[in-house]
């Protein structure tokens, strides 16, 4: 297995566990700390970055040649889409009709996802092209993780701050990549001047290097 799906399935079972804790059972019709998405809601969009993994290598895998990381986030169109615009209520609307199933449900079928995973990841080649479900696009299955890792990181700690639990510490294997592909984007957002002065120089910090 490679490190990266050795890497997804630690930031997996990080996000089951945060998924399970009584708080967020305990908080699910209650809004969250995004806009216009209740707790439930927020713990089932987590808990499909799981579950996208498993059905998209249930897929045959796509025509073309992959792309690459950036070339996937040239593509999506949920950057820098307003609040209401059509992807991001699609979105919402997704994750709050699965929430509705209740946190058992989303917990149980998320451990499914994984113990499907554990097996699979180990024996799909190094080669492996995916379509990943924000468009008709090849990417490599272990870009496709990393992809995954991000969001799981991201909204591990939007669901944790919903509840009023600490973010989940996620270990270095699973950070580095978010890390670099985060990074990534912020320059090509913010340029790297903006992005230098952020991490070094307080007195000359831009107001955000926010990658999105």
């Amino acid at each position: 297995m490679t490190p990266v799906r050795a890497a997804f399935l630690t930031a997996a079972d990080s996000a089951a566990t945060l998924i399970a804790e009584p708080s967020v059972a305990a908080a699910w019709a209650r809004p969250s700390a995004l806009a216009e998405m209740s707790v439930g809601a927020l713990a089932a969009h987590l808990g499909a970055q799981v579950q996208f993994a498993a059905t998209t290598l249930d897929q045959a895998p796509p025509e073309g040649e992959p792309v690459g990381l950036l070339g996937h986030y040239e593509r999506v169109t949920w950057i820098g889409a307003d609040l209401e615009a059509e992807v991001n209520v699609t979105i919402r609307g997704n994750a709050e009709r699965t929430g509705a199933q209740g946190a058992d449900e989303i917990g149980r079928e998320v451990r499914d996802a994984i113990d499907r995973l554990r097996d699979r990841l180990d024996v799909e080649p190094p080669g492996r092209t995916v379509s990943p479900p924000a468009g008709p696009w090849a990417l490599t299955l272990d870009d496709f993780l990393i992809t995954r890792m991000m969001e799981i990181a991201v909204h591990s700690d939007d669901l944790a701050c919903s509840v009023g639990v600490d973010t989940p510490e996620l270990p270095g294997a699973v950070l580095r990549p978010v890390f670099e592909l985060l990074t990534t984007l912020s320059v090509r957002r913010h340029g790297p001047t903006e992005l230098l002065r952020a991490l070094s120089r307080a007195e000359r910090a831009p107001t955000t290097v926010a990658a999105f």
